[in-house]
């Protein structure tokens, strides 16, 4: 090996083991996860006829406190929804035999059938609604029957277990005014557990 080529490859070997590797790579990029999609909880559809139980508890007020007692009431329940997509409506009937006794005596609230316009707004499988409509109730007052019809508003939330099982709860406050000719003001709030079939 001549001096020429001493002297060139004393020259290079302080820079051989730069590229001793090879041309650098540029250092990996880190992967970026994709923003997680949310997913709607599944809709249900409530179009149908449907019928049912119900079980509760009723509150009964009067004028002056003539007629005031509290117990249990339950019944049957049918109707029939339209599901327009996010909004739903409907017709239902219902009715509850009670076992209220009423301040204290002989009295009693004996049954309660109303029936109801209904419109709600579904969540998932949930649908709350809003309920008016007209109530028909009978008492016994002094041995002697009484009827009367009066007017109810309150709130409900229906639940869909599955296509056909369905649950809920419904609070209801009925007036009755001057009933059956009495001079006494009746009012019942009326809480309840439904369970249903949707055909």
């Amino acid at each position: 090996m001549n001096k020429k080529m001493i002297a060139v490859l004393a020259l290079l070997g302080p820079v051989g083991p730069a590229f001793a590797g090879g041309i650098n790579e540029p250092a990996p990029e880190p992967d970026v996860l994709a923003a997680p999609v949310a997913i709607a909880a599944p809709s249900v559809d409530w179009s149908g006829f449907y019928a049912g139980a119900a079980l509760g508890y009723g509150d009964v007020g009067s004028t002056g406190g003539a007629l005031d007692g509290s117990g249990a009431l339950g019944g049957v329940l049918a109707g029939y929804r339209y599901d327009f997509g996010s909004v739903v409506a409907g017709v239902e009937a219902d009715y509850d035999a009670s076992n209220i006794n009423l301040s204290g005596g002989a009295n009693s609230l004996d049954d309660v059938a109303r029936l109801k316009l209904m419109a709600g707004y579904e969540f998932g499988r949930a649908l709350v609604y809003g309920t008016v409509g007209a109530a028909q109730a009978n008492a016994t007052v002094g041995g002697v029957g009484l009827s009367d019809t009066g007017y109810f508003g309150g709130v409900g939330m229906d639940y869909a277990i599955s296509d056909r099982l369905g649950v809920g709860g419904e609070v209801l406050k009925q007036n009755f005014n001057n009933f059956d000719g009495s001079g006494i003001d009746l009012d019942a709030t009326t809480v309840k557990a439904r369970v249903f079939l949707q055909f």
